[in-house]
């Protein structure tokens, strides 16, 4: 083995000079030439970290000791390592900087693209803006997993969920200890609606053990929860297990200043597709139809329908929603339904539906695809479509990136490009980028 393969070691202690941000929450740094992506680091900051692994030219590591930290350091609270701390160590106001590098550095490398002038990232509170969360089980305890492994943490430390809600993991918690070791469960997903007074919790079995029907009627009674389901697979009809396991979120909580809304609510299972940020969602739907024009509207990975539905509130009276996914797509045929069926529901995937669809390539096409973006055949297809105008709506800044560079190619044209921070102390970015051709 080379000096330099010696040094990056697992277990070896490096003192690093830190660079920039890294898509994901690491940050660059460099050893005798190789990359080294530190957790728990800021941008200026001289640390010792440890190597946890190698593979070829790059290493990862975390942070042991700040030898001379930056300004924008600040205390933590928790556990560092929970799932959603990452950059909790960061004032708030760099974290935004920080996510306006990576997006700028992935539309540069990836994209082939510099960011649109005057291009933000909308600030978010930082404690209690989950709408939804999933909860993992391990032997009798629940909660967010730690970095890099399968063990849950504390999710309620975090700060990500109300003070009320964590009062309902506790409750949830205490039930589960009081099971035996092998109860069943393998996660929990939990929604909630904006004001907090539903709450609905969906139980993911086990497939060689499901849950007790003790169990399950045990969970189904915790206080704090409206309403309870549960099954296997994602394909399969959910069982009830109490209550009502729907949350039904108002039009006029969603959008208060909208003048003309749907009376229905919108009704959404835990296990559904759902953006996740309570303080952000009004300003993230109205970004989306801000370029809604006259013409059809075909809203693809169309979830529960939030975009579809709300565009016919806007007065369009022509909109299809795709969505594949057996639950979203449930609840957006039921929304749909509730609203006066004014919006047309597609189940089947995107690529299924763009093969066989006839439209014309008039109006807005608004995609909100999953964190591993379009598909080739998806792209091309959209192309080939070549709807006048293009709204996507990504979790991703490098699957958004390459996708945009591909549309580009087929002649369409970045116009604008916002940021939502859905999810502060975290890596993640939500984009809404709005394509002419």
């Amino acid at each position: 083995m080379n000096q330099s393969n010696h040094d990056v070691a697992p277990g070896t202690l490096l003192d690093l000079m830190i660079e920039r941000p890294a898509v994901g929450g690491r940050m660059i740094a460099r050893h005798a030439g190789r990359i080294i992506l530190v957790l728990g680091a800021i941008p200026g900051e001289r640390v010792r970290a440890r190597v946890e692994r190698s593979r070829r030219d790059m290493s990862l590591a975390s942070v042991e000791e700040i030898i001379a930290a930056d300004k924008d350091r600040r205390p933590t609270s928790g556990e560092t390592s929970c799932g959603g701390n990452v950059f909790a160590h960061i004032a708030y106001p760099r974290q935004l900087s920080l996510k306006r590098e990576i997006v700028a550095d992935a539309f540069a490398r990836i994209g082939r693209l510099s960011l649109p002038e005057g291009m933000a990232i909308a600030p978010s509170p930082e404690r209690g803006y989950r709408l939804r969360a999933r909860l993992y089980v391990a032997g009798t305890r629940l909660g967010f997993l730690h970095r890099g492994s399968h063990r849950p943490c504390d999710a309620a430390g975090t700060g990500q969920l109300t003070a009320e809600t964590g009062e309902v993991l506790d409750r949830l918690q205490r039930v589960l200890a009081l099971q035996a070791a092998g109860i069943g469960i393998r996660a929990v997903d939990l929604a909630e609606s904006i004001a907090g007074d539903q709450r609905a919790a969906h139980l993911w079995l086990d497939r060689g053990r499901p849950a007790s029907a003790e169990t399950l009627s045990s969970l189904g009674a915790v206080r704090g929860i409206t309403g309870v389901s549960a099954s296997v697979r994602r394909a399969d009809p959910p069982r009830h297990v109490s209550g009502d396991p729907v949350v039904a979120e108002p039009w006029s909580t969603m959008l208060p200043s909208w003048p003309r809304l749907p009376e229905s609510a919108l009704c959404r299972r835990p296990a559904a597709f759902f953006q996740g940020n309570r303080f952000l969602l009004a300003s993230l739907i109205e970004r989306v139809l801000a370029d809604l024009t006259a013409g059809p509207v075909v809203d693809l990975y169309a979830g529960v329908g939030v975009f579809a539905l709300a565009a016919a509130a806007s007065g369009a009276d022509d909109v299809t929603a795709v969505e594949d996914d057996p639950i979203s797509a449930d609840d957006l045929a039921a929304n749909a339904r509730a609203a006066g069926g004014r919006v047309r529901v597609v189940r089947r995937t995107v690529e299924r539906y763009l093969r066989a669809s006839q439209r014309a390539s008039s109006g807005i096409w608004i995609v909100d695809p999953p964190r591993t973006g379009l598909s080739r055949d998806a792209r091309g297809r959209i192309a080939s479509a070549g709807p006048p105008r293009l709204v996507y709506v990504s979790c991703d800044v490098a699957t958004l990136a390459r996708d945009l560079r591909a549309l580009g190619d087929a002649g369409y044209t970045l116009r604008r490009l916002d940021g939502f921070d859905l999810f502060p102390n975290t890596a993640h970015i939500e984009l809404v980028a709005t394509l002419e051709r």
